[in-house]
């Protein structure tokens, strides 16, 4: 084969270039983002939900109360609650599974050096 019907260097196939593991980084960074801006929603629900609780105790009610106006306002944060509960699973879950496919690629990447060693000296020159 002829040096010009070679492919060029960077369109050879190696062995970590296919499948999930070329998206295991970008999908670690995403999940990570939507696990902190989850954790973080579900910070400030929780201050809301005991801000409320607090004003509604103020008149002498107690929020525990079976009264609608109490389940009302224990409610008023259920549905985003649940679904950054839901949202933070899903983002631990890709996580995880993005870092068991780093782990699992992480010796058969070849940076594009040809698997040479280099030294300090070879920097040096």
């Amino acid at each position: 084969m002829t040096d010009s019907a070679r492919p060029p260097q960077s369109r050879r196939h190696r062995p970590g270039d296919g499948g999930l593991a070329r998206y295991a980084r970008p999908a670690l960074i995403a999940s990570a983002v939507v696990a902190v801006v989850c954790i973080a929603l579900l910070v400030i629900i929780f201050f809301l939900d005991t801000f409320n609780a607090t004003v509604y105790s103020v008149g002498g009610n107690d929020i525990r109360d079976d009264t609608q106006e109490a389940q009302d306002i224990r409610g008023l944060y259920a549905g985003a609650r649940a679904g950054s509960i839901v949202f933070l699973v899903v983002s631990l879950m890709a996580a995880l599974a993005a870092g068991v496919l780093l782990y699992r690629g992480r010796n058969s990447a070849g940076e594009g050096d040809g698997g040479e060693d280099v030294d300090f000296e070879d920097l040096g020159r």
